[in-house]
């Protein structure tokens, strides 16, 4: 999750994000060594671009520059760190709309709901399992990997995020990662003080049901109203409006291996019938059950890559077994050889 203080110039179409999130970090180099303008220049971007608070870099730099900063800085829990000084204001009006919500659900739905006025091309959403509430967190790009920093960073920010506008002893039932686990936990265990589960499908927050409904304050109507219509005119002036199997892709990623993803359980989410989900996307050449597949397909290469055992693969991707897996790894080379 980025740091913007205004938003009012169109998103472009490329994966991109505010050129001022990278402010803190640039901050936090000049402090610890004197390799800042290096390391930016190395990936194609000047100082000089990072005073436009509404310039634009893309996604993959903005994610590449964090992770070669924490090995430059020497330190591996990097953006968990710049986590944990993340306030509010940082997001600008979402932010605000954040610290006036009388439970923590409204927070991350409104999190969830306006994300991509900030980046592009990010999957979040909120959705209820086994009575609680569960806010989940991934950059849609497969190819920005390794991506640790930007993971620690929004998950730990919007932990902070909760601990600041609702209760400072808070603390999560559990936390996901889709990275594998670092060598060192103790910066996120300290954190969180929570059980912390790694490999997973997506970065994902869980937070007790009783918890999540609880009343913290009674909102300001109009206020809200207020900020909900102008961060509503900020979503359509930065974010183009995503394709039907955009749309699906990104729930895709956010239930995999937590909820069933079923024809009508994707309709009923985006609000159209099962018909029409089937048209729109057979107009788009494709259909759900091909979007799984790629989906599995992508977390699967990732994961297998970084030597995370197959049967936890298997799990994350909401197969019964690694036999399972095996299947149907052997079914998408056989596709593969078809399209080739």
């Amino acid at each position: 999750m980025a740091v913007a203080p205004r938003m009012n110039r169109p998103m472009p179409a490329i994966s991109s994000i505010r050129a001022s999130v990278l402010a803190p970090l640039v901050e936090h180099i000049d402090r610890r060594s004197g390799k800042t303008d290096l390391l930016l220049a190395s990936h194609g971007i000047l100082r000089s671009q990072l005073e436009d608070p509404y310039a634009m870099i893309p996604m993959a730099r903005y994610v590449a520059i964090f992770e070669e900063a924490a090995l430059i800085t020497g330190e591996p829990s990097l953006g968990a760190r710049l986590g944990t000084l993340f306030k509010p204001s940082d997001i600008g009006p979402i932010g605000v709309l954040f610290s006036i919500s009388g439970t923590i659900r409204a927070g991350f739905q409104r999190l969830a709901k306006y994300v991509n006025t900030v980046q592009s091309a990010t999957s979040s959403g909120v959705f209820e399992e086994d009575g609680n509430l569960v806010w989940s967190y991934r950059l849609e790009d497969a190819r920005m990997w390794p991506r640790r920093q930007d993971s620690e960073f929004s998950v730990v920010a919007s932990c902070q995020l909760v601990r600041s506008c609702f209760a400072k002893s808070w603390k999560p039932l559990e936390v996901h990662f889709e990275h594998v686990p670092p060598r060192d936990r103790s910066v996120l265990e300290r954190f969180f003080r929570c059980p912390l589960k790694f490999c997973e499908s997506a970065n994902r927050i869980v937070v007790a049901g009783s918890d999540a409904a609880r009343l913290y304050r009674q909102e300001d109507a109009g206020l809200s109203a207020v900020l909900e219509r102008h961060v509503a005119e900020l979503v359509g002036k930065t974010v183009a409006p995503d394709s039907i199997s955009e749309r699906v892709r990104a729930l895709i990623g956010i239930y995999l291996g937590h909820k069933p993803i079923t024809l009508p359980a994707i309709a009923a989410e985006i609000g159209i019938s099962v018909r029409t989900l089937q048209r729109r996307l057979a107009e788009e050449g494709t259909s759900l059950r091909h979007l799984v597949r790629e989906t599995r397909e992508t977390i699967a290469a990732t994961q297998l890559e970084a030597h995370v055992q197959r049967a936890r693969v298997a799990e994350i991707l909401g197969y019964a077994d690694s036999t399972v897996l095996w299947r149907a790894r052997k079914s998408w080379e056989r596709h593969l050889d078809r399209q080739e």
